[in-house]
């Protein structure tokens, strides 16, 4: 049971990155958690270069835009989350709302860790763009800098990739590459 936090810009690299730490990671079956909720054509673009990409890798696509602690996974398997900020978004401006948003991240994120033998969970690095964001915008960042902070604390290892590097930020003796 290990959990591994890759975070990095768009574009960055992280999600590939994500992946070869997955299939090196060996556990099996590899579900790949996607987040997103399709709604126009760009994110469909977008799942469908990330499925190109995981082609011939063995995982099994698993759609969960929402509640994470719901999610029945087999005991022992390998799961690739991509991404936290999309579930992040999801959670804040979702049915239930705001309220209450982190902890239910955190409860999905900690009961997927204690059933995965090796747990990889993307998220973004969102926060250096200068803007000084107000109302909703705000408390979605903030949500979401709490749960990579609290994602960070929980996992064995952090990477941040940048500029196709990965950078190890904790775990030492875990970080490959």
């Amino acid at each position: 049971m290990m959990l591994i936090l890759v975070s990095g810009g768009a574009a960055s690299g992280k999600s590939a990155f994500a992946e070869e730490l997955l299939v090196k990671g060996g556990a099996a079956p590899r579900i790949y958690l996607a987040t997103m909720e399709l709604r126009d054509a760009e994110s469909r673009e977008r799942a469908q270069r990330h499925r190109r990409m995981r082609a011939g890798k063995d995982f099994i696509t698993v759609e969960r835009p929402l509640d994470l602690a719901g999610l029945e996974i087999p005991e022992g398997c390998g799961v690739l989350l991509e991404d936290l900020g999309n579930l992040c978004a999801n959670e804040c401006f979702g049915p239930i709302g705001m309220a209450g948003a982190e902890e239910r991240m955190m409860s999905g994120l900690s009961r997927l860790a204690e059933r995965a033998a090796l747990l990889v969970a993307v998220s973004n690095e969102i926060f250096t763009d200068g803007t000084d964001y107000g109302g909703q915008p705000a408390a979605y960042l903030n949500c979401l800098a709490s749960l990579n902070r609290r994602a960070a604390a929980l996992a064995a290892a952090v990477y941040e990739v940048v500029c196709g590097i990965p950078v190890c930020w904790k775990g030492a003796g875990l970080c490959v590459r």
